[in-house]
């Protein structure tokens, strides 16, 4: 029996739970690596505390405040259960942020600069997002200011198979390597990039910041396994609201994680979706959520590599969802030979099929054409892929 036959029943009953999805059943939302869409459990968890106990946290010492604090508090250490942390807040802690953009850009900022001395070096990936490359420039020419000076060096990078270049990446580890930043899953072509071979190049006292914005809500996390020492998400992608998300930190390797500045108001209620999300995702099971997409994302590779006219990027090595060598989880990011992405991405959404078609955020080193993204969640269908396989021009 395939996964998809065997998780069928599974997953009808979880797409029910998606009023977005269910009131539009012309369209096909398939853009979730952008954002993905609310469960009606999240939608609830959100409107009851609204109408409840919306207040301060950590600011009253009325009932509401006192309950607002406590979802505060409450909801840090889910996410530290979420991610497997081993031992929460023994010394790793939750520090909630806007998203995984801010988390980085607060990990170099409030955390970096206190970790390097003059004449450490930093490897930063100007292959993946934006989001991961620009915060540690930024906080080398902040420490450039400050007369210390830092080498960026750029984690190697395979254009063959859109993975790092893990045999390479020894090579430029020396004795004053600081700090590497890399990815969990790649945003464009759904590479899970193999972050224990990093740690293996590396060594075991190297503090490593993963960004996870395409892993967590998607498929298992677990911190302990994956050796790191920061891992960054946003809680839109993770089914929860926008304007929300969590730095997780280990805080054994460098100094201890201390956002600057005041702390202000956070955002009670993207907390509140958080916590309802999480208890989401764990009941319908990342793991499950992770075989599905993959099984689809399968289904969409294998569709696309019937026709000449589409060239699939990523996962070069393999495109099987159990492939030893190189995994693809739930994103296919593809082109045709002859229609601009762009003209491709109009020519789907008037057919009711969302996805992404530009240049997707990629740094300095990425693709430099725009291609057509599909991204895959739990509430998305095998009959939609079909759809989209449907749609695309085949000339």
């Amino acid at each position: 029996m395939s996964t998809l036959d065997e998780l069928d029943g599974w997953h009808r009953e979880l797409r029910k739970q998606f009023p977005i999805i269910t009131g539009a059943p012309e369209q096909a939302y398939l853009d979730s690596a952008a954002t993905a869409q609310k469960p009606r459990a999240v939608l609830d968890a959100v409107h009851h505390y609204l109408t409840t106990a919306n207040a301060n946290a950590g600011r009253g010492t009325y009932t509401w405040a006192n309950a607002t604090t406590t979802l505060v508090e409450r909801t840090r250490t889910r996410v530290a259960a979420f991610l497997g942390d081993p031992a929460p807040g023994q010394p790793s802690g939750v520090h909630f942020v806007s998203g995984t953009t801010e988390g980085l850009r607060t990990v170099a900022r409030d955390w970096l600069p206190r970790h390097l001395r003059d004449g450490d070096e930093i490897i930063v990936p100007f292959a993946d997002h934006q989001a991961n490359a620009l915060p540690w420039l930024e906080a080398q020419h902040l420490l450039a200011d400050r007369g210390v000076r830092v080498r960026v060096r750029e984690l190697p990078y395979d254009p063959a198979s859109h993975d790092y270049d893990h045999r390479a990446l020894p090579g430029l580890v020396t004795e004053r390597t600081a700090f590497v930043a890399a990815t969990h899953v790649h945003h464009v072509y759904g590479a899970d990039m193999n972050v224990h071979r990093i740690r293996a190049a590396v060594g075991p006292e190297v503090p490593i910041c993963l960004d996870a914005a395409q892993s967590v809500g998607h498929l298992p996390v677990d911190v302990g396994r994956l050796d790191v020492d920061f891992v960054v998400f946003s809680g839109h992608k993770a089914l929860a609201l926008p304007g929300t998300g969590a730095v997780w930190a280990r805080n054994t390797r460098g100094p201890e994680f201390r956002p600057g500045g005041w702390s202000g108001t956070p955002n009670t209620c993207g907390i509140a979706g958080l916590e309802a999300a999480l208890d989401w995702l764990d009941a319908a099971g990342t793991d499950r959520i992770r075989r599905w997409t993959t099984a689809l994302a399968t289904r969409l590779t294998d569709g696309l590599s019937g026709s000449d006219a589409y060239q699939v990027l990523g996962c070069g090595q393999s495109l099987a969802a159990d492939s030893p060598v190189q995994r693809r989880e739930a994103i296919v990011t593809f082109r045709h030979r002859a229609i601009p992405s762009n003209d491709l991405g109009f020519v789907l959404a008037s057919h009711g099929l969302m996805v992404r078609a530009d240049g997707h955020c990629q740094a300095r080193a990425g693709e430099t054409d725009t291609s057509v993204r599909v991204s895959l969640h739990a509430y998305n269908s095998p009959e939609e892929i079909d759809r989209l396989l449907a749609a695309l021009p085949d000339v």
